[in-house]
């Protein structure tokens, strides 16, 4: 009898444990493959998505190469994930062209693809669920909106005629990425929308060229050569010498060329700066983009919500395992200004990657 309620005994400890497993593995699993993984960026990304992830009730992993150019390491990633039988795949592509076949078998086995931060774009059609992403003309409208209510600003553009007009420059990485587009776009419009659209010109280069011989407000864009930093450099080089009241970079490499043609940012100190009358704004982040701005030298800069895109990832995969229509086909991320009286905040500062 004795070995008989041992027997009992044994059984009844080891059958939570045996159900605790059984629910875990009942949970639906997604399978996040990233861009990247090393960088502070995408650490956050995986932080946002793993509170999705306790929020819903779902199983995940959350994988991503060395670096933004290991291509067929990430597609390995993506073959591994799918040999596990996710419920559903989450994807920042480096190549979409890379991963169309593997897109096309979670398409017909019907397992629902996410797409997140850049996503998967020329995907084939009807392969990925939706997309959570930076809207980066919003995300832009903000640095217009910030400079537009700057006081240095608003006194120096009541002042100006169109004999001698108020001159913002704008440093954009090229004229092909659809994402430095929006961002070059957005910060125009707003600052057109806020200024005038009468009282405003852009000039510099043809994709956003709008003519006004009565503007009092020029805004003069310049596309360098290459992406390179030194291109970048000669850029924001050019468009300092125009003695401009403002200059805004459209992503991190943009903000990099002001950088580097202001000694780190250091030129724009509003009070012994050799540019200290310019007002300097940014987008994204980096080690010295933000030292700029929490040293006052930068205005300020904006960047995405990283936590959002892996939030927004995981949420839109569980919509895709429950059967749920897709509101949209891009489901913004949201984005966010950092200045030097906010940047301490906690809730900004783990976005402000370095």
């Amino acid at each position: 009898m004795k070995k008989f309620l041992a027997v009992l005994l044994i059984v009844a400890l080891v059958l939570p444990a045996v159900a605790s497993v059984s629910v875990a593995q009942d949970k639906p699993y997604i399978a996040i493959v990233s861009k990247g993984f090393q960088h502070q960026f995408w650490q956050v990304v995986h932080k946002g998505a793993q509170a999705a992830a306790e929020q819903y009730g779902v199983e995940i992993s959350f994988d991503g190469p060395p670096t933004e150019s290991d291509i067929a390491i990430q597609v390995d990633m993506l073959k591994s994930a799918i040999d596990k039988k996710p419920a559903a795949v989450a994807l920042a592509a480096l190549d979409t062209e890379s991963v169309k076949e593997q897109l096309v078998s979670l398409k017909e086995a019907g397992i629902p693809v996410v797409g997140f931060d850049s996503g998967v774009p020329g995907a084939p059609e009807g392969s990925i669920y939706a997309t959570a992403s930076t809207d980066n003309k919003a995300a832009a409208a903000l640095a217009a909106e910030h400079l537009f209510a700057d006081e240095r600003f608003s006194a120096k553009l009541a002042e100006a005629t169109a004999d001698a007009p108020l001159t913002v420059a704008v440093l954009s990485q090229d004229a092909t990425s659809e994402s430095i587009v929006s961002r070059t776009t957005g910060f125009i419009d707003k600052l057109v929308e806020l200024a005038g659209e009468n009282m405003t010109a852009v000039e510099g280069h043809d994709k956003y060229a709008r003519a006004n011989d009565a503007a009092t407000l020029k805004i003069v864009v310049n596309v360098p050569a290459t992406t390179s930093a030194a291109d970048q450099k000669t850029g924001a080089e050019a468009l300092l010498s125009l003695d401009p009241a403002a200059i805004y970079g459209s992503n991190e490499n943009a903000a990099g060329g002001i950088l580097a043609a202001s000694n780190d940012g250091s030129d724009f100190d509003p009070e012994k700066g050799k540019f200290k009358d310019i007002i300097a704004i940014g987008f994204d982040a980096g080690k010295t983009q933000r030292t700029a701005v929490e040293r006052g030298w930068f205005l300020g800069s904006v960047t995405q919500d990283p936590y959002q895109i892996g939030f927004k990832a995981v949420e839109l995969a569980v919509n895709a395992i429950e059967g749920k229509a897709a509101e949209s086909e891009i489901v913004d991320t949201g984005a966010k200004w950092y200045n030097a009286e906010n940047l301490s905040d906690p809730a900004i500062s783990e976005l402000v990657y370095e």
